[in-house]
């Protein structure tokens, strides 16, 4: 298990007190204008020799992407844009971080600017976030009086950093609908390119980082980045935040190495799975947006970007949802399939037409008023959804539906016959009021 002094977020649970004195009791904002003065290229090679990746759910090398900002100005200012839309179901790790250690991403949002030259950061937190943006708030004020942050401040780099709170779409999670958003106009994807990094925020560059991407940042720099390389395993280094849900007897947020074995992680942090590790039935790894995985994968798993990516899952946000053999997988996932097709943009025809159509799908083949053949019309409706949208929402609808034939597809056929044998034409639909 992750040593206590190796852990960043010392105040996770909300034991101590989250505004400035607390956070400097803790260590923030500790030496902050020594690690300023060293330079923007010093910060930027300390945070790629961390192997810090982005801890969103795309898991790409946090300092690379910083180094994609232009060394120099051409005219247009620059912008940090911190992704606190934490829409996924499962995941609820970046508002403990508001909560509870707001200093923390106040301190990276500053480091991370001065390192990409921009004076200007927006937090753009999600909508259901009324406590968190408040509290957020309350700390970025603390911040402006301590003179820690704003105009001629005591780190000698001008920055102002401004709260923005959405209005509770998951699309705006996309950094590119997020910045549509920002800017007034309705939340929908951008192509790319241009890239952010060239043309983001009011046609300026532009760097959107993760909450606990940005939050980790300073203590990596003022540890150095061989601390952080030296936990976890190659090409996923550091401690990253868990948050464990389902059927477990304790579930949690905790901070932990990257690459624990899932069943340390569920057995020593959220007291065992509910019934005993037997009655496991399988596991969504990363988010809702992940393939699910079959309990026979999980008895040595070990939670990281690479491992879960070969198992063709993802650790995404590191979002553990638990499901016992009580689970109904079939309409657990269409659960999930109803919520991706409520949250499309309607942007582009596949995720707006194809989104609906696998819910439709799985909502008949839960009933089993379906047949075999449409397993593999399924199957491939959602590779024609997967990768042919502008943003990842088409592929976070797909992949659950794979996951769930890939592993199950005994249940649905099982369903299907039993249906067959005995008829139900009455049974209510998986989301009743959706289909009213």
């Amino acid at each position: 298990m992750l040593a206590d002094k190796d852990r960043i977020f010392q105040n996770l649970y909300g034991t101590g007190d989250w505004r400035l004195a607390g956070a400097r009791s803790r260590g923030a904002w500790d030496q902050t204008k020594s690690l300023i003065d060293k330079g923007r290229d010093w910060i930027i090679n300390e945070v790629k020799e961390s192997g810090l990746r982005g801890r969103g759910g795309a898991g790409f090398p946090t300092g690379l992407k910083w180094s994609f900002m232009p060394k120099e100005s051409d005219g247009r200012p620059h912008y940090l844009v911190v992704n606190a839309d934490e829409s996924e179901p499962g995941t609820c790790k970046d508002r403990e971080i508001m909560r509870h250690d707001p200093h923390l991403l106040i301190e990276g949002c500053l480091l991370a600017s001065f390192a990409m030259a921009a004076h200007t950061a927006y937090i753009y937190v999600r909508g259901e976030f009324i406590h968190e943006r408040k509290r957020l708030q309350a700390a970025v004020d603390e911040a402006y009086e301590a003179n820690l942050i704003g105009k001629n401040n005591i780190h000698g780099w001008d920055f102002d950093l401004y709260v923005h709170h959405g209005a509770g779409a998951y699309i705006c999670g996309e950094e590119t609908a997020l910045l549509e958003s920002l800017e007034g106009r309705k939340g929908q994807p951008r192509l790319k390119p241009p890239f952010p990094a060239n043309c983001g925020l009011y046609g300026a560059p532009t760097t959107v980082n993760n909450v606990e991407s940005i939050a980790v940042a300073p203590d990596i720099l003022r540890r150095g980045a061989s601390w952080f390389s030296g936990l976890g395993k190659p090409n996923n280094t550091g401690t990253k935040l868990f948050c464990i849900s389902g059927h477990v007897n304790s579930p949690c947020n905790v901070e932990e190495e990257m690459g624990i074995p899932l069943r340390e992680l569920i057995d020593k942090h959220a007291g065992g799975v509910r019934g005993g590790w037997d009655n496991l039935l399988a596991v969504i790894p990363g988010g809702a947006s992940v393939p699910c995985l079959p309990a026979t994968t999980c008895q040595n798993l070990p939670m990281d970007f690479d491992t879960l990516r070969d198992l063709k899952s993802g650790l995404g946000t590191a979002a553990v949802i638990v499901m016992d053999k009580s689970t109904d997988i079939i309409r657990a996932i269409a659960r999930l399939s109803y919520f991706y097709k409520h949250e499309s943009c309607g942007q582009c025809t596949p995720c707006r037409e194809g989104t609906g159509w696998m819910w439709r799908v799985l909502d008949r083949m839960a009933r089993g008023q379906a047949e075999v053949r449409e397993i593999d019309m399924l199957l491939d409706v959602t590779y024609q959804v997967e990768g042919h949208t502008i943003c990842a929402l088409g592929d976070a609808a797909a992949w659950p539906v794979q996951g769930l034939i890939r592993h199950f597809r005994h249940v649905i056929e099982e369903r299907i016959e039993s249906y067959s044998a005995n008829p139900k034409p009455d049974e209510a639909p998986v989301l009743a009021e959706a289909s009213q």
